[in-house]
């Protein structure tokens, strides 16, 4: 095992990881940009090094400035988390160029799966289904506006590199596919660099369902079974749960192969993760590959709570050379748990990210609830960087009693001094579709109203403040309690 990881990370993914390094006994780095000088990570760490300033590009995605940072410290791998450059396949082989461990997949492996169009042909080769569609070699509008006729509209315009959804684009009308196009190649190539382009169908009300892997280089693979992602804003996961309500058995066994199946064609080694999009129910329902992240998911700690296999363990085992420690029969499932995403931004205002000062931040503390966050009361929050705040995952015998345990966890957790998203979860948690367990990756578009607070209603975040002051417990009613508990206080105040 190695004696000392650097972290290539911030916020709650990099805590998360020197958490579990140390429980294991290995001494953790830190790397932190000019903005993130006293950041919770920064703190944690055996060690820590600035890497340069508050932009991205001149601190977390500077490959030198990490690799030095490596070097000057003693470092003997890299854990870089998700995001920046975590799929960064050229990233993963200068490590190895430079003597250091990289723990995650190899780099061929990486670069596979890192175009969505390379990754689709692997898939097909593997016998794993993908959603019918098309990748032009001639990428001209008129091409690509043949190809999605060809397919049939409606369609979806998809880069072939990066993610988050940056410049895909449905087109429902043929008149429509010159500008779309347009726009998807502008936004592909500023984001990524690269404005290649294909077509998909477009599959209405799907659910988004992923399944977690994990490789040795033995040749080992197995699947840690099903996390359904389907409520999403902009591409942008918001809460995820395991198990699905949508997969039966025989279809997670029949999901669980291909995905095994399709991380062995990629000689995949370490973490990831295959998403798909499930159209239909039943044991016979269609499903169809989508993409593979090779990297830990922001929302892998639900896995964690059912399974009981910490997988940031497994990371680190595997890279040091171990062999997988479980088969597939020997993996199972127990209870049920959801993860909501705590952000810094107001939904009232079309999601727009807060920054400032958290004058309040208070983490709830009971039974079956985890959180994983990487601030603390007084920090500031930066423009610079992701609005994730921290993640509440909560674990329940059933479904019910996660999610009335997540409701009553998110009015146990007061934060103040920047708006958050905690209004719209907590009435998410108690809207008749989701307690159905409804879900498709349009539900927050098509619910949005009777999610948002009606102006003048008390807020969930001024709820959490009030109870864990004391003042009243909540009580389910449309996510509010049955009292503005803001009026107790000004009682006992006089």
């Amino acid at each position: 095992m190695f004696t000392r990881v650097l972290v290539a990370n911030r916020g709650e993914i990099a805590v998360r990881v020197m958490r579990t390094c140390r429980e294991m006994g290995v001494e953790t780095v830190a790397v932190y940009s000019d903005a993130d000088a006293r950041g919770l990570h920064v703190t944690l760490a055996d060690r820590a090094v600035r890497i340069g300033g508050a932009a991205p590009s001149d601190s977390y995605l500077s490959p030198d400035a990490i690799l030095d940072a490596a070097r000057a410290t003693g470092a003997q791998a890299i854990h870089p988390g998700y995001g920046f450059l975590s799929e960064n396949a050229e990233f993963a082989g200068a490590c190895a160029a430079a003597g250091l461990t990289f723990i995650g997949p190899p780099p061929d492996a990486m670069a596979k799966l890192g175009s969505k169009t390379a990754a689709r042909r692997l898939a097909e080769a593997a016998g794993v289904p993908v959603v019918p569609g098309a990748i032009p070699a001639d990428q001209s509008e008129a091409a690509i506006a043949g190809a999605a006729r060809r397919v049939g509209l409606p369609v979806l315009l998809k880069p072939s590199e990066g993610g988050g959804g940056i410049g895909m684009k449905a087109v429902h009308d043929g008149a429509d596919l010159p500008a779309a196009i347009a726009q998807s190649r502008r936004e592909a190539e500023a984001a990524f660099g690269d404005g290649t382009l294909y077509v998909e169908r477009l599959v209405t009300r799907p659910r988004h369902i992923e399944f977690q892997i994990l490789g040795d280089r033995y040749g080992s693979v197995v699947h840690l079974f099903d996390r359904e992602c389907s409520i999403q804003r902009r591409h942008q996961k918001v809460l995820e749960e395991t198990p699905s309500t949508a997969v039966t058995p025989a279809l997670r066994d029949r999901m669980g192969a291909a995905a095994v199946a399709l991380a062995q064609a990629a000689g995949y080694q370490n973490a990831g993760t295959v998403e798909f999009l499930v159209e239909g129910g039943g044991d016979g329902a269609a499903f169809y590959f989508l993409e593979m992240n090779a990297r830990l998911q922001v929302e892998h700690p639900i896995t964690e709570a059912v399974t009981g296999v910490d997988l940031v363990r497994a990371q680190l085992e595997v890279a040091a050379g171990g062999r997988l420690p479980w088969t597939q029969a020997a993996l199972a499932q127990s209870g049920h748990a959801i993860e909501v995403r705590i952000c810094a931004e107001d939904p009232r205002q079309n999601f727009l990210p807060q920054a400032g000062r958290l004058a309040l931040y208070r983490e709830p503390s009971m039974p079956g609830v985890r959180v994983d966050s990487g601030v603390v009361e007084g920090a500031e929050v930066s423009v610079h960087y992701d609005s994730l705040l921290a993640k509440l995952i909560v674990r329940g015998e059933t479904r019910e009693a996660a999610r009335l345990r997540a409701r009553h966890a998110l009015g146990q957790f007061p934060i103040l001094g920047i708006r958050t998203n905690v209004p719209l979860l907590a009435r998410l948690l108690t809207h008749p579709r989701f307690v159905a367990g409804d879900l498709d990756t349009h539900f927050l578009e098509t619910e949005a109203v009777s999610l948002l607070p009606e102006p003048g209603e008390p807020s969930a975040d001024g709820l959490a403040v009030a109870e864990a002051l004391g003042y009243g417990p909540a009580a389910e009613h449309g996510g509010t309690s049955a009292a503005d508990p803001w009026s107790s206080l000004k009682r006992i105040r006089g």
